[in-house]
């Protein structure tokens, strides 16, 4: 594979020896006697009046320890494990704390959320364009030695200490290290999970400069990316610190551009801890695992690493295609849903292809944007063997539709099962606050619309996915107000630079519908960025947007219909207009409490958590929970709570008293503390439940 040249030349021999005695510790008198030359001599080539000759180029690096072609390349030596270390940012001063990383509470601390996240940022970063990039999902599951031997590579024993001074359960990050902690300490089990892009460009940059790597470990809130890229917060990365129950990830990279004269095994970890102290002395929170800069005070570089180090850190890459391996160290699933191994290799295989199915999707004419696979092993026997997911297996007709819009092979009416109709659905796209910006106020983009049917057994019928340049799906929405008796279908939107257009309207609405998508991805809506760039009716015009293209979608089953010349018309219309006998309703299902924890206080109040567990429908749910007493005989006796509840994940108070729940949100928890004087026995006599039922209040 082609790679690019770099971003800069490769520094002089005297700022590299400069550097090396620096980083060695190692004097200029040392160096000359080592090398059986005078001080004056190397004094020269530090400062660059002269430049040694070859055969004391080489006598320099063996007195240095480095390879002879690094010290002829100027470059910088592999590291050794000896040389690796935790460095740990130090407390401010004036006193000032942080709870932790808030990039990292944005999104759902779930492996659907880090599956998705992770593969739009390895979209986004696709390096030659002809060909689709590879994302690859890796759970490993350590135990006994095999723990023991990645935990001492990961010099562990050198933040342990910090881990635990973090682990405040007072705090929201404090009581998730906690947790850690006793899963690790009861279980002697640590899950990685290693997720690979290639064909991606890779952490380049220099360490603290601007440029991919920095951007990714050492920055927050740094996006970086511009035009059709589907990240514009920055908060994407957070969600691989977020599934870490340490906050702890490490990267290894394999460059697409040169950086100090390598390309391969680019290293480097970091640690999210919020404030805490440590044998005495107090820290800001986070740290960083490489070489001590000593050009820097309390800093440490990304090291160049070799192949064995790679593999005793889990993370030596499959081939040399640029891209980056990223190492979620103490990987669960935040939402409590998945525990098992194999479980979380379930909900990766199905976080990817409901999201990204139609980024795999290729044709005749044009390839697939992405390739995924999940594989997951324990000590390091295989678990579930590397399975290359298939779009048109788990979205068969919306995959089908995408096809065909590839090949040219769409069509303006139906006529059989498996054609798909094609139709346009215009965006106005509204005009720039900034003066020097081209484009919008008179200009509209054809977005493309797609429809086909779908097969009675399909779970949800009836649906529109909204997309754009990745083809990641932003939105899947159910249309409602279809005609009567219409066969079962399933609708694509293809909008901006997913129609494949490259015309300036494609651009432009590729930006528009970029600021219009809030951190999560998952609609086109209002947000403070389309506010601030477009004048105003911006917001309208998605709203239109999204409104057109459903209304699309209902004018084209009833124009099949219009269409009849007879009284029985052609096959495909009598399939999508008949009636059956009514089956029955699929239930909704109801939130439930999945578990409750608790105690009685030294006031003789339960303290009990919640976790409730929640049927997934369009619209969030609002709950009044309820707490009983539990008698042997006779209804439960209700008992009021002291004070409001307090939530605690995905769940918030609403202005009554409530609680509202998340959209999408399958499991939340919040907490609660009863009122003593409305108990009918004391505590300690009692056994309590907690009851969910819905609240009489207006979702807003």
């Amino acid at each position: 594979m082609q790679r690019g040249e770099g971003s800069g030349v490769t520094q002089d021999f005297s700022a590299w020896l400069g550097g090396m005695l620096r980083q060695r510790e190692m004097s200029q008198k040392e160096l000359a006697r080592l090398v059986e030359v005078t001080p004056a001599a190397v004094n020269a080539w530090v400062n660059d009046r002269s430049v040694p000759r070859y055969e004391k180029i080489a006598a320099i690096a063996k007195a240095l320890g480095v390879a002879a072609e690094d010290a002829v390349s100027r470059r910088p030596p592999e590291s050794t494990r000896a040389e690796l270390e935790w460095v740990f940012q130090r407390a401010p001063e004036d006193g000032s704390r942080s709870g932790g990383n808030a990039a990292a509470y944005a999104f759902a601390a779930n492996l659907e959320v880090l599956a998705r996240e992770a593969t739009q940022n390895s979209l986004d970063e696709r390096y030659e364009k002809a060909r689709p990039v590879t994302s690859r999902f890796e759970l490993h599951e350590l135990t006994g030695g095999r723990l023991y031997d990645f935990l001492t590579a990961l010099r562990w024993d050198s933040i342990e200490e910090h881990v635990r001074g973090a682990a405040d359960p007072r705090q929201k990050a404090g009581r998730v290290l906690a947790d850690g902690l006793n899963e690790l300490d009861r279980t002697d089990r640590l899950v990685l999970l290693r997720i690979d892009d290639y064909n991606a460009a890779g952490l380049t940059g220099p360490d603290y400069g601007d440029g991919r790597f920095a951007r990714v470990v050492r920055r927050t809130l740094d996006s970086g990316k511009a035009g059709s890229q589907g990240g514009s917060y920055g908060l994407g990365k957070a969600a691989l610190w977020a599934a870490s129950r340490f906050g702890l990830v490490l990267v290894n990279s394999t460059l697409s551009e040169e950086q100090d004269g390598r390309y391969e095994r680019r290293m480097a970890g970091r640690l999210e801890l919020p404030w805490h102290a440590s044998n005495g002395e107090e820290f800001a929170g986070p740290a960083w695992f490489g070489t001590l800069d000593r050009d820097r005070r309390n800093s440490a570089r990304s090291w160049w690493a070799d192949g064995a180090t790679a593999e005793s850190l889990y993370l030596e890459r499959k081939d040399s295609a640029p891209g980056t391996s990223f190492l979620v160290v103490g990987a669960y699933d935040g939402s409590g849903d998945t525990e098992e191994l194999e479980e979380m290799y379930e909900q990766l295989t199905a976080s990817v292809a409901r999201n990204f199915w139609a980024s795999m999707v290729g044709g005749e004419k044009a390839g697939p944007l992405l390739r995924a696979s999940v594989a997951a092993w324990r000590n390091g026997e295989v678990v579930r063997a590397e399975s290359f997911i298939d779009p048109h297996v788990h979205e068969p007709a919306k995959s089908r539709a995408v096809k065909a819009y590839l090949d040219g092979g769409t069509t303006s009416e139906l006529t059989s099962r498996d054609d798909v109709l094609q139709a346009s659905v215009s965006l106005k796209l509204p005009a720039r606050k900034s003066p020097e910006a081209r484009g919008g106020g008179s200009m509209s983009h054809d977005a493309v619309l797609l429809v086909t049917a779908t097969e009675e057994e399909d779970p949800k019928p009836d649906h529109i996915s909204y997309m754009r340049a990745t083809r990641m799906v932003v939105k899947n929405k159910r249309i409602g107000d279809l005609p009567l008796g219409h066969r079962r279908f399933q609708a694509v939107l293809l909008a901006g630079l997913a129609t494949g257009s490259v015309d300036a309207d494609a651009e432009q609405a590729e930006q528009l519908l970029r600021t219009a998508e809030p951190p999560d991805h998952n609609d086109w809506t209002s947000t403070e960025d389309l506010t601030a760039t477009y004048v105003r009716g911006a917001r309208q015009a998605i709203l239109n947007f999204k409104r057109d293209a459903e209304q699309t979608v209902r004018d084209l089953l009833k124009g099949q219909e219009e269409e009849t010349d007879t009284d029985e018309g052609p096959q495909i219309l009598k399939e999508l207009l008949t009636l059956s006998a009514p089956k029955k309703p699929r239930t909704q299902g109801f939130p439930v409490v999945h578990a409750v924890e608790g105690d009685v206080s030294e006031t003789g109040a339960w303290r009990v958590r919640v976790t409730v567990k929640l049927p997934q429908r369009e619209d969030p749910w609002v709950l009044s929970p309820v707490a009983r007493f539990v008698v042997r005989s006779g209804g439960n006796i209700p008992v009021r709570w002291a004070g409001t509840l307090v939530p605690e994940r995905d769940c918030e108070l609403t202005k009554n008293g409530n609680l509202r729940f998340r959209d999408g949100a399958r499991r939340a928890t919040f907490r609660g503390v009863t009122d003593v004087s409305s108990h009918p026995v004391v505590a300690e006599m009692s056994c309590i439940e907690v009851d969910v039922p819905r609240a009489k209040e207006i979702v807003e």
